[in-house]
């Protein structure tokens, strides 16, 4: 019986704690953000006119501003 209702109050709480977990927010066109604290990922680089993507992850600092591609002039 104990084992029942410690099943039973366990299966709730584990579907409540997976969906809390990262989410993703797409932001608008026409807005700039800045990055903030650890932030790791693979990054373009603009190569002989061409954007490569980095082999690596990098780190970038916190305060960077990110903006979308139609801020940028190629």
């Amino acid at each position: 019986m104990v084992k029942k209702i410690l099943t039973l109050s366990l299966v709730p709480a584990s579907v409540f704690l997976t969906a809390c977990g990262p989410r993703t927010v797409l932001v608008r066109e026409s807005s700039p953000i800045r990055i903030g604290p650890e932030v790791k990922g693979h990054v373009y680089i603009r190569e002989n006119g061409e954007w490569t993507l980095s082999a690596n992850r990098v780190e970038i600092p916190e305060g960077y501003y990110l903006v979308p591609p139609s801020y940028v002039d190629e």
